[in-house]
Parts: C-alpha cells; sequence; structure tokens
C-alpha cells in the first residue's frame, strides 16, 4: 500500500508552497543517507520525502494527486525531476543552507575588484586624512549605456536558455534522475546576446579608463591595513555590477617618532649634566609642544609618559600615550677645561677613569670588542 506524501511530507493537505517546500528540506536534513550511513532504511526513506516533495512542490501534480491519488500521477509525475523542479539545489540548500554552488544568478558577471597601495605619513594617522588615487579601470561604455549592443539595436534574448542564462543537465544515479544547473554556453550566463555589437566597445558594454577616488582615511589606522570602497572596482560587462576597489594603507616612517600600537616613542638625548642636576625641554610632539621637567638624578632609559596623547584608537574612543624615552649623550671629546672638571668629579665620586697618560692606557688589552 503507497504512503500519503502529505504524511511522508508531515504537512497538511492544505499546507501552502512554502510551508511544503520548508517541511522537505527539514526532512531532507534528517534522512540524507550522508547523515545516516549503513541505515538502508532512512535512504529507502529519503527516497519516498523526494518523490513526495517531487509532486507536491508541481502544481498540476499535485491537483492529479488530490484527486486521483498516487495513480494520477504514475508514469511522469512532475517532469521526471526528483527534486521536485528545484533541481539538485533542493538538497544543498537542505544542507548547506543555500545553492550549494549550483544556482547561479542569471545576468551580466560581476566587474573584477582593483587593489592599490597608498602612502602617508605618521602626522596623518594621527588626524585622520582624505587621499586621491588613481587607477586603471573599466567603466560603463558611454554609446551604448553599457548595453553592448550597437546604435539603435537592443540586445536580445538569448533562445538556447530563454533569457534565463542557465542550462539543465539531467543524468541518472542512485536516486533517480539527477538535475544540475550551469552557465548557459550560448550566451555565457547573461540570458541575452548581441547581435549588432557597439562599435566603441565591441559589445563589450565597458571601456578602459583612468580614474581618480578621494578616500577617507580614518585616524588611527595601522600599516598593512585595507580600506574598502564598494562599487569603485571594475563594471563588469554588458551592465554588470562593479566590483570594489581595496586601498592598502602604508605608513611611512617618521624621523623622530615611533609606533607601538597606538602609543608613540619617542628617544630625547640629553647630556650627563642635565640628568644629574635636571633640565627643562619643550618637545614639539604631533599634536603641538609639550613641556617636560627632567628631575635631577634620571636615568639612562627612564621613560616619562604622555597620557592620551599618543595615536587616536581606530573606530574608537580615547587615544594612546605618548613616551618620552630619556637617552644620556656622552661626548665623544673634550677640551682641557672640559676634562680637568670631570677628573675632579671622578677623583670626588671614587671612580677610577683612564689617566692622562693615554698611552699606558691602550697598551691594556680588552677582552671584547
Amino acid at each position: 500500500m503507497s504512503e500519503d506524501f502529505y504524511e511522508l511530507l508531515q504537512v497538511s493537505r492544505n499546507a501552502s508552497a512554502e510551508e511544503i517546500k520548508k517541511s522537505y528540506r527539514r526532512r531532507a536534513r534528517e534522512l540524507h543517507p550522508d547523515a545516516n550511513p549503513d541505515d538502508p532504511a532512512a535512504e529507502d526513506m529519503f527516497k519516498k520525502v523526494s518523490r513526495a516533495y517531487e509532486v507536491l512542490s508541481d502544481d498540476e501534480a499535485r491537483s492529479r494527486y488530490d484527486r486521483f491519488g498516487e495513480q494520477g500521477i504514475s508514469g511522469g509525475g512532475g517532469g521526471g525531476d526528483p527534486f521536485g523542479g528545484g533541481g539538485l539545489g533542493d538538497i544543498f540548500e537542505a544542507f548547506f543552507g543555500g545553492g550549494g554552488g549550483s544556482r547561479q544568478q542569471a545576468g551580466p558577471p560581476r566587474g573584477q575588484d582593483i587593489e592599490i597601495t597608498t602612502r602617508i605619513d605618521l602626522k596623518a594617522v594621527m588626524f585622520g586624512t582624505e587621499v586621491t588615487v588613481e587607477v586603471n579601470t573599466a567603466i560603463a561604455c558611454g554609446d551604448c549605456s553599457g548595453s553592448g549592443a550597437g546604435s539603435g539595436t537592443e540586445p536580445v534574448t538569448c533562445s538556447e536558455c530563454g533569457g534565463a542564462g542557465q542550462v539543465r543537465r539531467v543524468r541518472q544515479s542512485m536516486l533517480g534522475q539527477m538535475v544540475t544547473t550551469g552557465p548557459c554556453g550560448r550566451c555565457g550566463g547573461i540570458g541575452k546576446i548581441v547581435v549588432t555589437p557597439c562599435s566603441k566597445c565591441s559589445g563589450e558594454g565597458r571601456t578602459a579608463s583612468r580614474e581618480s577616488y578621494t578616500v577617507d582615511v580614518p585616524a588611527g589606522i595601522s600599516s598593512g591595513q585595507t580600506l574598502r570602497l564598494t562599487g569603485r572596482g571594475m563594471v563588469g560587462a554588458r551592465g554588470g555590477a562593479a566590483g570594489d576597489l581595496y586601498v592598502h594603507v602604508a605608513v611611512a616612517q617618521h624621523e623622530q617618532f615611533m609606533r607601538e600600537e597606538d602609543d608613540l616613542i619617542s628617544l630625547l638625548p640629553i647630556s650627563f649634566a642635565q640628568a644629574a642636576l635636571g633640565a627643562h625641554k619643550v618637545l614639539e610632539a604631533l599634536d603641538g609642544e609639550l613641556d617636560l621637567v627632567i628631575p635631577a638624578g634620571t636615568q639612562y632609559g627612564h621613560e616619562f609618559v604622555a597620557r592620551g596623547r599618543g595615536v587616536p584608537h581606530l573606530n574608537g574612543r580615547g587615544r594612546g600615550h605618548l613616551r618620552v624615552r630619556v637617552v644620556i649623550e656622552v661626548p665623544k671629546s673634550l677640551d682641557e677645561d672640559q676634562e680637568a672638571l670631570l677628573r675632579q668629579l671622578a677623583e670626588k665620586s671614587g671612580d677610577e677613569v683612564a689617566p692622562p697618560d693615554k698611552g699606558i692606557f691602550s697598551r691594556i688589552k680588552s677582552a671584547f670588542s
């Protein structure tokens, strides 16, 4: 005795087409052989559910089934497609939530993306900036408005695919006939044929061009990050949508400041006397001057931190810090008075230093290079 198709799909007899499709997808997930390996019963039920969906998803076949039962649709059903006219895509949709790659959008293909690199300086990172980039691209043909057809003509519907841009192919499998779709070979998946090509673009619907775009670079961006300008890539052939423009950012090195995440680091050279006795320095930061008081006894490598004076946090509030690192400079040459004063200091401090007679000192071999 044959089983009721509505019961197989677990829907009522007055269920809508959307309810039938939704229930079929759920049942297909549960019963698919890949989800039930080595379970012949599940595989058999999967075939029955697929057959039920084949009939109930076709309005004419469903009407015959409702009036005459399974005898009314024997010998043909809904056209021999075991997946209800939806092809293999319904199985992929049941498992992956989409067309599984078998369903492609008809129409002109999307244009190519463009990549370019722009260089900015550290000050631009601090405040954000606008840069102008120039790219070699493709734009819609002005003569045919992107259609590819010559003056006074229009593209015609492809006779092979009927304008769908896709053709169906049927093959036999263990589950019956499997229907897959692919781009139409005659029109290339566009659905229309250009009989009389445009003389300017040769039927391509686009022409080469050098274009300029203004790019907003946000404050806080880092070297290596990429900005995306949607729809600023090449336009597709014959009216296809434009790709995107990807702008890679490169930040030039600064002569005074180094960047460490969102902190700025500056090396501050001071003399031995300034480190020992203290000093006052005015630091030229990227966003203005800063007073820096160096206390007496400051050691080499000590860092002074100005909080909130570093690089702005990208897409967020606040800024990093400005860190000033002390570097004590040692003079490479001294006059007689300077040397005498330093020797007096060394003597009072008990420091052993090289004698004035460099000849004796130079004969000592150091173990270090």
